[in-house]
């Protein structure tokens, strides 16, 4: 069974950067492709970013150029700079099985069979 822990989330002011961390049980990472959601109240849970490897990565369009998405052998890390209002959310991290096969299927949440309990992001507006 896969387990998922997410961390990092909190308060910051607009413009202001947070780091959000997920961790996973063993060799999670390898087999699985990983990927960060967000869901805002009233609001379907949304893609944000993915990663297959350090060169296989795919970042929503509104988030491209601010947040990036890493990995390494015990945690998948999302680096969240100029941050704004829109952005607040409960951040999930996830894992897919082969998601990375087309766009369609990484973007959206029914492709990963994995869920943590999700971290709170607050951007005062």
């Amino acid at each position: 069974q896969v387990q998922l822990v997410e961390s990092g989330g909190g308060l910051v002011q607009a413009g202001g950067s947070l780091r959000l961390s997920c961790t996973a049980s063993e060799r999670t990472f390898s087999n699985y492709d990983m990927g960060w959601f967000r869901q805002a109240p009233g609001k379907e849970r949304e893609f944000v970013a993915a990663i297959r490897s350090v060169r296989n990565t795919y970042y929503a369009d509104s988030v491209k150029g601010r947040f990036t998405i890493s990995s390494d052998e015990d945690t998948v890390a999302l680096q969240m700079n100029s941050l704004k209002p829109d952005d607040a959310a409960v951040y999930y991290c996830a894992a897919g099985w082969d998601v990375f096969s087309n766009t369609l299927r990484l973007t959206s949440s029914r492709s990963y069979d994995y869920w943590g309990q999700g971290t709170q992001v607050t951007v005062p507006s």
